[in-house]
């Protein structure tokens, strides 16, 4: 699945928290009185708060990881929102490249000479194969990936020391600082936060699965 649906309509005005997924969504905005229009998200690299509007109704598809869409793709879909989800499947590779070398960063501990060996070429033709796609570096994928995995983890009661220690971490404090880096919340807070855990254990990077998403 190349991308998954999910739709908000906010009855009050509100706030709501935007964590780091690994996806760019196309978001079709309808407002009451007005035409729809297109917005597309970027990769989040920490977290953002978001003003919610009351009435608008917003019908999201969130792209795969390291898929994304070009200027001319999107200015031919506006005006075209009604057909959102078929021109997605027309425009969006099954057996991207990029997709599957994402899927590699975000959920080993392979390091990137290893990844790049895969795709049969150097580490500095992957991280130009990366800047060509306008996809944002290796690095990128590989410490979200990471940060997600953790926070994942904090759903079980496994001490916080065993978490780091089992992905990789040097130690408790490193995990921590990339926990508030990407989130912004320590672990110990994010394990007491379930609404923050539940919208982290949505579809996206190191966890992506073709279902639909549920908007609370």
């Amino acid at each position: 699945m190349q991308h998954v649906g999910w739709s908000h309509q906010a009855k009050t005005p509100g706030r709501v928290t935007v964590y780091p997924d690994g996806c760019r969504d196309v978001i079709v905005v309808e407002a009451p009185g007005e035409a729809p229009h297109l917005l597309f998200s970027d990769w989040d690299d920490r977290p953002r708060v978001v003003d919610v509007v009351a009435g608008v109704r917003m019908t999201g598809f969130r792209l795969r990881p390291g898929l994304t869409l070009s200027p001319d793709a999107l200015a031919e879909l506006a005006g075209e929102e009604a057909h959102t989800a078929a021109f997605l499947g027309d425009r969006l590779n099954p057996a991207d490249e990029m997709a599957e070398i994402v899927d590699l960063l975000a959920g080993s501990a392979l390091p990137l000479i290893r990844i790049a060996r895969r795709a049969g070429v150097s580490p500095r033709t992957l991280q130009r194969r990366f800047h060509e796609k306008r996809l944002p570096v290796p690095d990128f994928w590989r410490r979200l990936g990471r940060a997600r995995r953790a926070a994942a983890a904090l759903s079980d009661d496994m001490p916080l020391a065993a978490i780091a220690a089992s992905l990789g971490y040097s130690d408790q404090a490193h995990m921590t600082r990339d926990c508030l880096r990407w989130f912004g919340q320590s672990p110990a807070r994010l394990r007491r936060d379930e609404a923050a855990r539940a919208i982290l254990a949505q579809p996206g990077l190191g966890n992506w699965a073709g279902v639909q998403i549920s908007m609370r």
